[in-house]
């Protein structure tokens, strides 16, 4: 094994899993030759600029890790929750994760392993609603519904929903903080 390559296995040691350039810039002086040589050497991937996985040392994180990590705090909601849940078994195509973060729409819309991961940016006051899961945010079935309702205008496939497992008092009680759209449309699903 050559010189760099014993070095570029020390300074990955110190890495996590999910890493971003500045992370890197702290354990490689040259972090850019650094970077580059380990991406090249296949030793660490790189999901998008300034933003890497440590997968020689820790494998490839689930799309539910990565989309949380891309731009926190994040999220992972509407119908890839549900799926995740139990209450869809619409197998989805596309991760949504709710941010606080400007930097969305469909330029930003990313793929990994894939899956799409698709970032919304939601108001401060409904910025509620998940738990953390395995290391990453996953929104509650209740808020699942409600933020599918508020970015979507509908749930994908309403009709085979397991509406039996959802909380009705939660997903009212919920809901008042979303916009009347979003109430009225509940209320027609509820009936």
């Amino acid at each position: 094994m050559m010189l760099t390559e014993k070095s570029t296995l020390k300074r990955l040691k110190h890495l996590p899993a999910l890493f971003r350039k500045v992370d890197a810039e702290k354990v490689a002086p040259h972090t850019a030759q650094f970077l580059s040589r380990a991406t090249a050497e296949g030793l660490i991937h790189r999901i998008k600029r300034g933003h890497y996985i440590n997968s020689f040392l820790f494998g490839f994180p689930n799309v539910e890790t990565v989309a949380c990590f891309l731009r926190p705090p994040a999220y992972i909601s509407c119908e890839w929750a549900l799926n995740y849940h139990g209450i869809s078994l619409q197998v989805p195509f596309v991760c949504t994760a709710i941010t606080l973060s400007g930097a969305v729409g469909r330029r930003r819309t990313l793929l990994y392993q894939g899956i799409a991961i698709e970032f919304s940016k939601i108001a401060d006051r409904l910025f509620t609603g998940f738990e953390t899961i395995d290391g990453f945010q996953m929104a509650t079935p209740e808020k699942a519904v409600l933020d599918s309702l508020h970015f979507h205008g509908h749930l994908a496939a309403a009709d085979e929903l397991q509406w039996d497992a959802l909380n009705r008092n939660t997903l009212l009680e919920q809901g008042k903080a979303y916009p009347t759209r979003v109430l009225r449309q509940l209320d027609a699903m509820l009936k």
